[in-house]
């Protein structure tokens, strides 16, 4: 088993950020979805860069960044999985 076996959930797991993302509502404009810029703004604990790779399943959060991810988009951890 190498990284390669697990492109397809790390794709499914950008899908399902992208959604929970999207429920949120923007401070900065109204009647949108919170930004990927601004959601990284909101807790400072990763950039714009990390979430678009999360996003698009290209990257490997480490535990840190997950916890941080669930926090700030106000969800339990499991939720960011339950995909």
């Amino acid at each position: 088993m190498d990284l390669n076996d697990f492109i397809e959930e790390k794709r499914k797991l950008g899908e399902n950020v992208i959604k929970l993302r999207e429920r949120m509502k923007s401070s900065e404009y109204k009647n949108r979805s919170i930004s990927q810029q601004e959601l990284s703004d909101k807790g400072g604990y990763f950039s714009k860069k990390t979430l678009g790779e999360i996003e698009r399943g290209d990257g490997n959060p480490t535990l840190e960044t997950i916890l941080a991810l669930a926090y700030v988009l106000e969800v339990h951890p499991k939720e960011l999985f339950d995909f």
